[in-house]
């Protein structure tokens, strides 16, 4: 249980780490996070990250975003279900100590996210450990390659020939820091059920990156002729990572501990054996339906609801069958927007009026 809460907090702390106020714009970039004060924090709880902070800080940098990006998926994903992937600490807290569906989609895209952003922050040149991955080239023929991995369609090669080329995503370097920093080194064993889901789901995520990498390809000769073409493989854009998941977490297979105290199996006998990419969960989610302090659940009352939909996002779904209301909002926001030189945008401010339908 210890080393559970302590797993929790770690991935609580970043998080809740905050952009700093005295970080400015860099090159026109956007504003970049201060890693030091999740190494300050988290330098008690794991030596293992503890060395991480001190050894690779651009890394840490890159770690936290990818868990930012991974909860701003989350939330994308159930922004219409009675568990919206609220982002508040205590209750979030409460949600990751239970086994259940939700948790288990949580750890995968947070894993997925962390080993996306490292990633990415390679092929843009960001980190001095890593960069582009260029292969070296080959005879073989681009025919080799499942159709629907060239996105690039040429005109016909005469020799077929194609070579390795172009910024190729270094996923084995985002992948090994994804696990070092995901998979914390906890004990497996018979009373550590939950150490071996939550290790199993952190493989399901980053696992649906590495399935849906793709070839890039771009032609090379003499007025748009095709004499040679260089390929390099690309991550999947997030969002499909976040639907790819979202896929697992209907499909999440219900498991319990095995006889030899360091396994998983399915609780239905009729399940065939536990594959790397599906998500995996040891208990039944609560409804969601009534605020509940001691699981972290809201509730949905004063959710906005679709009256005209059925299901996810519906308002006899998401308020539970306890009715809602309908109110019209009143409010004002910029229209009619100009950029006049040299340098300033003017605009009009416009009345909205907006029909919505609340939870009671």
């Amino acid at each position: 249980m210890l080393s559970m809460q302590k797993n929790v907090l770690l991935f609580l702390i970043i998080l809740e780490t905050t952009l700093t106020p005295l970080q400015r714009r860099v090159d026109g970039n956007p504003l970049v996070m201060d890693p030091n004060s999740i190494c300050r924090r988290t330098r008690t709880l794991v030596g293992r990250h503890a060395d991480m902070c001190q050894s690779q800080p651009e890394i840490i940098q890159e770690v936290a975003k990818g868990a930012r990006l991974g909860m701003r998926e989350c939330q994308h994903q159930f922004h219409s279900r009675r568990w919206n992937c609220t982002s508040q600490g205590r209750n979030l807290a409460k949600i990751l100590q239970q086994d259940i569906r939700e948790t288990a989609f949580v750890y995968a895209i947070t894993a997925a996210g962390v080993l996306h952003a490292v990633t990415q922050a390679c092929s843009q040149g960001a980190l001095p450990q890593c960069g582009c991955v260029t292969l070296q080239s080959s005879s073989e023929t681009y025919h080799d390659f499942p159709a629907e991995e060239v996105l690039i369609q040429a005109s016909p090669v005469q020799d077929g020939r194609w070579e390795w080329g172009g910024c190729g995503d270094d996923v084995d370097f985002g992948y090994e820091k994804s696990r070092q920093f995901m998979d914390t080194r906890q004990r497996k064993g018979k009373s550590d059920i939950r150490t071996l889901i939550d290790l199993h789901n952190n493989e399901a995520g980053r696992q649906a990156i590495r399935i849906q990498m793709r070839t890039e390809c771009k032609c090379h000769g003499l007025s748009g002729s095709c004499t040679l073409r260089s390929c390099w493989r690309k991550m999947p854009l997030f969002r499909q990572v976040g639907d790819y998941l979202m896929q697992s977490f209907h499909k999440a297979i219900r498991v319990m501990g095995g006889n030899d105290g360091k396994s998983l199996v399915p609780i239905d006998p009729d399940t065939p054996p536990l594959d790397v990419n599906v998500l995996i969960y040891s208990d039944e989610s609560p409804d969601f339906c009534q605020t509940n302090q001691r699981t972290g659940t809201e509730g949905t009352q004063g959710r906005v609801c679709n009256s005209t939909e059925t299901g996810n996002g519906g308002c006899d779904s998401l308020c539970c069958g306890k009715g809602f209301a309908d109110y019209t909002l009143e409010y004002e926001e910029n229209c009619q927007c100009r950029f006049h030189w040299c340098c300033e945008v003017q605009c009009q401010r416009c009345s909205v009026r907006k029909d919505v339908s609340l939870c009671l």
